[in-house]
C-alpha cells in the first residue's frame, strides 16, 4: 500500500515497532544474565513505544531515549547495545518537530548521552564525538532538512495558487471590463437608433389619413419589431453587465409563435410545423434554436416572395432537425443572404450542428436545414 494513503498515527505506530524489534533483537544477543536482560528489554520496549507518541513531546522522548543507555551504563557497568535505533529515530523528531531552545537541548542531551557511554568504554574523546556525531547530529540535521523542505515546497504551492488565482481574477476582470464596453457602446448607439425607429414609426402611424391600413400595418409592425428589438437588446445588456435579472431569461422555443407573429403583422404568411414528440433541449441550445429561427424568418421577409415562409420543428430520437422554407425572390443571390447563412452555421457549430441550404430542384424554393445532435430517449 502507498504509504501517503497511510494515516500518521499508524506510520508512527509502525516505526516505534520496527525500532522495538531491532532494539530488542541486540539486548538478546549480549548473553546477560536472566534478571538483567528482562529489565534491558523492558526499559528498552518501553522507550521506544514511546516514539509512537504526539509530536509536540519529541524532547521528552529525546530525554528518555538518551536517560536509558546511561542507567544501564551505571546500573551494569558497561555498555549495552540497548537502543541505538531508538536514539536515531529520537534525533530525528527533535530535529523535525521542535523549535527554539527544545530543540537544541534535545540535541544536547542525545549527544552528551552518547559521547558519556563512549567514554564510559574507554574510547578516546574523538571516537566519542565522531560517534555523537553520526548518531546524534546528522539524524537531527536530517529532521531539520526534511521539514524546511517540506515547508518550502508548501510555500511554492501556496505561491503558485496565489498566482493562478490572481492571473484569474485579471482575466475576469479584463473580461468584465470589455464586456462592459460593449454594453456601453450597445446602450449609447444601437439602443438610441433603435428607441428612434419605434418613436418615428409610432409617430408615422398616428399621422396617417384614416382609411390607409396596409401602410398602418406596416408602421404598426415596425413598432412591434422595435419594441422586440429593444427587450432583446435590454436582456443582452442584462447579460453583458453580469446583472441579469430576476426571472429574466432569453427567448427560447416557446417564443417562435411571437416571431411568426411578427413576420405575419409584416404582411407576410408564416406556418409552423412540429413533428415528433417534443423534448426539453439544454438553454442554450433553445436560445440558439430560437435565433436560427429569427435569422431564417429574417432572411424569408428580406429575399422571398409573397408565398410565404414555413418553419419546421422536427425532434428525432438522436436529433432537433430545424428547417425553413419559402418560394426565392429575385434577390435571393445577394451577400447579406450569405452572411445570415453564415451566422447560422456558426450558432450551429457550437452545438456540433450541421447547417445545409440551397434552391430544391425546382429551381424556386430555397431550403435552409439544420440539425442538433441529441442524446437518444
Amino acid at each position: 500500500m502507498d504509504s501517503i494513503r497511510i494515516p500518521l498515527r499508524h506510520q508512527s505506530w509502525l516505526v516505534a515497532a520496527v525500532c522495538m524489534v531491532a532494539d530488542a533483537g541486540f539486548v538478546l544477543l549480549e548473553h546477560k544474565t536472566v534478571a538483567q536482560t528482562a529489565l534491558v528489554l523492558g526499559l528498552t520496549l518501553a522507550v521506544d513505544a514511546m516514539l509512537a507518541g504526539p509530536a509536540k513531546l519529541s524532547g521528552w522522548v529525546a530525554a528518555a531515549q538518551a536517560v536509558l543507555p546511561v542507567f544501564v551504563l551505571l546500573a551494569f557497568g558497561n555498555n549495552v547495545d540497548a537502543n541505538e535505533a531508538g536514539l536515531l529515530i529520537a534525533g530525528y523528531r527533535a530535529g523535525a518537530w521542535l523549535r527554539g531552545t527544545p530543540a537544541y537541548l534535545s540535541l544536547g542531551v542525545l549527544s552528551a548521552s552518547l559521547m558519556t557511554c563512549i567514554l564510559a568504554v574507554g574510547h578516546g574523546p574523538v571516537t566519542a564525538v565522531l560517534v555523537a556525531t553520526k548518531a546524534g547530529v546528522l539524524p537531527w540535521l536530517v529532521g531539520r532538512y526534511t521539514t524546511a523542505r517540506r515547508a518550502y515546497l508548501a510555500e511554492l504551492e501556496k505561491r503558485s495558487e496565489m498566482e493562478q488565482r490572481d492571473a484569474t481574477a485579471a482575466v475576469a476582470k479584463a473580461v468584465s471590463e470589455e464586456r462592459s464596453a460593449i454594453a456601453r457602446d450597445l446602450h449609447d448607439v444601437i439602443v438610441h437608433h433603435v428607441s428612434a425607429i419605434g418613436l418615428h414609426a409610432g409617430a408615422a402611424r398616428l399621422g396617417l389619413p384614416d382609411g390607409d391600413t396596409r401602410l398602418g400595418l406596416s408602421l404598426r409592425s415596425v413598432e412591434i419589431a422595435s419594441r422586440a428589438a429593444m427587450v432583446d437588446l435590454r436582456h443582452l445588456l442584462d447579460l453583458l453587465h453580469g446583472a441579469k435579472s430576476e426571472g429574466a431569461r432569453q427567448p427560447g422555443l416557446d417564443n417562435v409563435d411571437e416571431l411568426l407573429d411578427g413576420v405575419r403583422a409584416a404582411g407576410l404568411p408564416a406556418r409552423l410545423e412540429v413533428s415528433g414528440r417534443r423534448r426539453d433541449v439544454p438553454e442554450s441550445l433553445d436560445v440558439t434554436v430560437y435565433r436560427i429561427i429569427q435569422e431564417m424568418l429574417t432572411n424569408a421577409l428580406r429575399h422571398g416572395d409573397a408565398s410565404g415562409v414555413t418553419v419546421t420543428l422536427q425532434y428525432a430520437p438522436a436529433a432537433l432537425v430545424v428547417a425553413a422554407e419559402n418560394t426565392a425572390g429575385a434577390r435571393n443571390g445577394t451577400g447579406s443572404v450569405r452572411r445570415g447563412l453564415v451566422g447560422i452555421r456558426n450558432r450551429a457549430s457550437m452545438f456540433a450542428g450541421t447547417t445545409s441550404s440551397g434552391l430544391d430542384p425546382d429551381g424556386r424554393t430555397w431550403r435552409t436545414v439544420v440539425t442538433f445532435p441529441l442524446e437518444a430517449s
